[in-house]
């Protein structure tokens, strides 16, 4: 039997390579393509792979192969690596991403990767013989493309508004990625927008350490999922028939039920699971932004499931495993804090002062933004300064949090219980958008390229299900610049995840070149 070609893209980071480890088991099956660039980390992060596939390792930039696996050491912004990778494959699989906090310190870096580089794919697919027709490919977007969903708005579901948070610069580059595919000619794509994905690994957790830690809200909704469950379902797209409604869709991918909290509960696990009280020992209320971040929970998470049967992991089974792989010396400081309330306390402030410098010295830390007048971070995040003075202490006031508190479904501006949508359900739903649609006949095809106009005046293009089912709308709308309070009282679709948290009369803006104020932040505390 021909064994069918499977090429990974980012299987070094958090998800790929979990999804790495899963196609390797799957080797029998499958051949496996790698595009990886040459780093340090990387050659030492395959090097056992190359061993077991008798290949023999280059230092640098090139293509290697041995018994069902080939390495090409390049990079996917460039054209030729992508193309070379994708010759002759099947499937595509796109794990790969530039993420924050990085996507917002290195801009330029987070357009090259995470829509640069999924253009060179689409690109790629598209040029291989039958390409559009024959491979299939699995891209991999984020549920930061639609922002914060505070209460009551906190359960979503595909088709909501996107809603990239401002400054976020990942969630801008992933939403034109994610966009390049749904309007390809390929026949056989699915985006599976992911939550937050959790390391296995204390190491690799310990590392997240930033001060994006405090622009999450503690009353935010997450509904998460392991980093070995997302590898297992991206993996687990493989076995999906070229003739199920599986593909041509967006989905949700997050953990499922067992796998929701608050992001205070998070956080105080953070600090427990080494021994500690919890988030209020540790940080101070006001460190935290009251809103512009991202998370919620998913209404629809569970269609994915249904097909990639990938929810395996709880919180509980989590924790307690990220607990085992903690170094020795760090697992026996926790027992002793957790029996020790003086060693816990000294701990405890040791821990306040680590978390207070990121506050307050680093161009990202909340604090350092209200220290340094830093206006418009603290009108994306605070709404003003007002407004964060006033932020009582724990446990004074605090947000509701309740685990399953209201919600309501938001609209997308058509019947969609209809079976079969006409042109005039288009054109409700544009108006609902503050705009038209520009095409004046439609065979019903939802994949059907048709002509649109927005609230600003901006004619574009897009496919029935790029706008109605997933909640693109105008690609030169979406940030930078961010104008939201202007587009929230053109836009009835889009005000429905704006007015929640901010009010009528705000009336800011911010610019396109608003992100570089934290341009290499991270340099910063290395010197």
């Amino acid at each position: 039997m021909t064994k069918e070609k499977v090429c990974l893209f980012g299987a070094s980071g958090t998800m790929g390579y979990q999804a790495f480890k899963e196609l390797w088991m799957r080797r029998e099956k499958y051949d496996i393509v790698v595009l990886l660039r040459p780093s340090e980390k990387n050659k030492k992060l395959i090097s056992e792979y190359e061993r077991e596939a008798g290949i023999e390792p280059t230092p640098g930039r090139g293509v290697v192969q041995g018994r069902a696996f080939k390495v090409v050491w390049g990079d996917a912004t460039e054209y030729s690596d992508v193309e070379e990778t994708i010759r002759g494959v099947d499937w595509v699989l796109d794990a790969m991403a530039f993420i924050s906090p990085k996507a917002d310190y290195y801009p330029e870096m987070a357009k090259a990767v995470n829509t640069d580089g999924i253009k060179n794919i689409v690109r790629a697919i598209e040029s291989q013989p039958d390409g559009p027709e024959r491979i299939r490919l699995i891209y991999t977007g984020t549920v930061a493309a639609t922002g914060d969903r505070l209460q009551s708005i906190h359960m979503g579901r595909v088709g909501d508004p996107l809603k990239p948070s401002i400054f976020d610069y990942y969630a801008v580059t992933k939403i034109a990625g994610e966009r390049a595919v749904l309007e390809s000619d390929i026949k056989h794509w699915v985006s599976l927008r992911m939550t937050y994905i959790m390391p296995m690994d204390y190491g690799e957790f310990v590392s997240l350490r930033d001060p994006i830690m405090f622009h999450q809200p503690i009353d935010s909704f997450m509904e998460n999922i392991t980093a070995r469950d997302a590898g297992y379902g991206l993996v687990q797209c493989l076995n999906v028939s070229d003739d199920s409604d599986f593909w041509r869709r967006v989905y949700n991918m997050g953990g499922g039920p067992g796998m929701r909290c608050t992001a205070y509960d998070y956080m105080n696990k953070t600090f427990q699971i080494n021994g500690l009280s919890g988030v209020e020992a540790c940080t101070e209320r006001k460190w935290y932004a009251l809103r512009n971040f991202h998370m919620q929970f998913f209404e629809d998470s569970h269609i994915l499931n249904d097909y990639l049967h990938h929810w395996r992991d709880s919180l509980d089974v989590y924790w307690n495993e990220l607990q085992e792989t903690m170094p020795a010396n760090m697992r026996k400081l926790a027992l002793e804090c957790s029996d020790n309330p003086g060693l816990r306390r000294r701990v405890e402030q040791t821990t306040y002062s680590i978390m207070k410098d990121l506050a307050e010295n680093h161009r990202n830390g909340t604090v350092y933004w209200y220290k340094n007048r830093c206006d418009m971070r603290i009108t994306a995040f605070y709404k003003d300064y007002e407004t964060l003075e006033s932020i009582p202490d724990w446990g004074v006031d605090m947000p509701q949090m309740d685990p399953e508190p209201e919600w309501h479904r938001l609209e997308h501006g058509y019947d969609e219980a209809k079976g079969r949508l006409d042109l005039d359900d288009l054109q409700g739903a544009a108006q609902f958008r503050g705009g038209e649609c520009l095409s004046k006949e439609w065979l019903g095809d939802m994949y059907q390229t048709l002509e649109w106009k927005c609230a600003f005046g901006h004619s574009l293009i897009g496919k029935p299900y790029t706008v109605l089912k997933a909640g693109h709308w105008c690609p030169e709308c979406v940030p930078p610049p961010w104008n939201y309070d202007e587009e929230a009282r053109r836009n009835p679709f889009f005000a429905q995840v704006w007015y929640p948290n901010h009010d009528k009369d705000e009336n800011n803006f911010y610019a396109e070149d608003c992100v570089r104020d934290i341009a290499a932040a991270d340099r910063d505390r290395t010197r």
